[in-house]
């Protein structure tokens, strides 16, 4: 590639000056990929810890339904009076230009829904644990879609950082070097040319 670049002194001084342009371009994906790393480490043991508090919790909520159902038969129609939730709400946060969701709930107020004569306390248990499920789950789907995003970014970014450092960088470091050769072997036919004629004069 250096070969079809004309060696003058301009070509020279803008190889330089892309060289040195693809050199801080190399230093700042390397330093995204090191802090997007970071990120992605600190999401992932978070990750680890809520899904261990999520098995405890759903073991709990289910057996608390489990005794529900010795105690009072079919629960559905208990669960139908209970109505959907919709205060959830996202929105992002960046991370070295990369956008992760933030999922916020509004806190549920614990209302039985149902009525007291035909339910019983397990069912109220019941309803507790799930609700602390619930929020586990929102804050596990916040942290799972955030490292994908993160795995995403950092596969891209090491492959623009291998692109400079292995082929770009080297790229323009042979042209510098090819320039410079053939500007120096140039000065020195020109000063050979000179004596020649020097020689010749006197």
């Amino acid at each position: 590639m250096s070969q079809n670049v004309f060696p003058t002194k301009n070509n020279l001084i803008n190889a330089k000056k892309s060289l040195k342009l693809a050199k801080v371009g190399y230093d700042l994906m390397d330093r995204k990929r090191s802090i997007l790393v970071r990120e992605i480490m600190s999401l992932t043991q978070e990750a680890e810890a809520v899904q261990a508090q999520i098995g405890e919790k759903y073991a709990a909520a289910y057996t608390a339904l489990s005794r529900a159902h010795i105690e009072m038969g079919d629960c559905e129609e208990a669960a139908q009076c209970i109505p959907v939730d919709n205060s959830l709400k996202i929105s992002t946060r960046s991370v070295m230009g990369i956008e992760l969701p933030t999922v916020t709930a509004e806190p549920t107020k614990l209302i039985p829904y149902y009525a007291f004569s035909t339910t019983c306390a397990s069912l109220d248990d019941a309803y507790e644990k799930f609700n602390d499920v619930k929020q586990l789950t929102i804050r596990l789907a916040e942290i799972e879609n955030s490292v994908c995003r993160l795995a995403t970014a950092i596969k891209k970014t090491t492959k623009r950082s291998n692109a400079l450092g292995n082929i770009m960088i080297p790229k323009f470091e042979n042209t510098i070097n090819y320039i410079s050769n053939a500007l120096d072997e140039k000065e020195r036919e020109e000063f050979s040319r000179l004596k020649v004629i020097k020689s010749t004069k006197e």
